[in-house]
């Protein structure tokens, strides 16, 4: 049964959007929480598109969830519209971005405390008639925002599979070390045995830093449950330094509290060592050059705020932690790096898998 039209329902590119984020996701609340808005405006949006087109898009007792034919219809015309709106704005990228008038940008929450305000700030600098938002929160929650056109722009670890409308812009590695609570692994004991014996504090699983961390755990057979879960670097920092136990994160997790380094430390892994890459990730052709540049600014304020310190604070990560060179959007395999390696027993142990990927 159709929809009337409402004298004021309009068709907003907006509603639209929204329309393909809940089809794609198959549920109102999960695009919700990819959109970054409530339910109910998204319920709303939703509403608003069918009262404009007079027609239901969705049905709304079907279980489980279904679209309308209908709804079928339109989702092939608004990927057309959403084409042809990324089209439009790639031309007008390329008369320059003085006139921008918004840039959404998600970044992990490792990058808040120095990277992200100073990167507001130059991008201010840069767009000046231009209302920038940043948000800062895991890599998966990023690239959902972003591919759900929440965000324009979005730092994440890498992904598999990139999508074909996404171009990727390398921003650094950010290889994994231990952080356990001061003093732990003092003495000559077997490292294993003693972290055995600890408490081991995770991220949530659904995190893809620590879907890479319990992929190498299977890979060398290392059968530890964590004791303790959280879903923030901070509560994780914490609990390693409260319940005398140890994670394995990586230097920005570390560098990130510096008010608990008097209880904590970083060491290198003892096992065979692997790292996480960061990259910047846009839809392409849509911004032009302004991914480009902006990767490039990012590379020189996480140089000078996370590189260098994490350098200073551990010599020994040496060209683990390092800059990963512009590439657009093709990626380029790592190298690995040696790294030392608590009770590694020889140089072939030492190896990072540099080029592990996330999964």
């Amino acid at each position: 049964m159709g929809t009337p039209r409402g004298e004021s329902a309009k068709l907003t590119l907006r509603s639209v959007e929204v329309f393909v984020a809940v089809a794609e996701a198959g549920a109102l609340g999960t695009a919700a929480a990819r959109l970054g808005a409530s339910p109910s405006s998204v319920s709303q949006q939703v509403t608003n598109l069918e009262a404009a087109l007079g027609a239901r898009l969705i049905d709304r007792v079907a279980r489980p969830f279904a679209l309308t034919p209908a709804g079928q219809l339109f989702l092939a015309r608004a990927h057309v519209i959403l084409g042809e709106a990324a089209a439009a704005r790639s031309e007008l990228a390329a008369l320059g971005h003085a006139d921008l008038p918004a840039l959404g940008i998600a970044l992990v929450e490792e990058l808040d405390s120095e990277v992200t305000p100073a990167l507001a700030q130059a991008l201010a600098r840069k767009l000046p008639r231009c209302r920038i938002t940043c948000r800062t929160g895991p890599s998966h929650e990023n690239f959902e925002a972003l591919t759900a056109r929440a965000v324009d722009l979005a730092v994440s670890g890498e992904v598999d599979d990139l999508p074909a409308e996404l171009e990727q812009h390398p921003l650094m590695r950010d290889p994994f070390v231990l952080v356990t609570a001061r003093g732990l692994l003092a003495g000559d004991a077997d490292p294993l045995a003693v972290l055995s014996r600890a408490p081991l504090v995770a991220l949530a699983p659904e995190q893809l830093m620590q879907r890479q961390i319990i992929a190498q755990f299977r890979r060398l057979k290392i059968d530890i449950a964590p004791r303790f879960v959280f879903d923030t670097n901070h509560a994780i920092m914490a609990t390693v330094a409260g319940a005398r136990g140890w994670t394995v994160s990586t230097p920005l997790g570390f560098l990130r509290v510096p008010r608990l380094h008097a209880r904590i430390e970083m060491r290198p892994l003892p096992f065979r060592g692997f790292a996480r890459s960061l990259s910047l990730y846009a839809r392409r052709e849509v911004l032009g050059g302004l991914p480009a540049e902006t990767a490039a600014l990012l590379r020189s304020l996480i140089e000078e705020e996370a590189v260098e310190p994490a350098r200073r604070a551990a010599p020994w990560l040496g060209q683990g932690i390092r800059l990963l060179e512009p590439a657009g959007s093709v990626r380029v395999a790592e190298d690995a790096d040696p790294q030392t390696s608590i009770g590694a027993a020889d140089g072939a142990s030492q190896r990072s898998g540099g080029g592990e990927r996330m999964r």
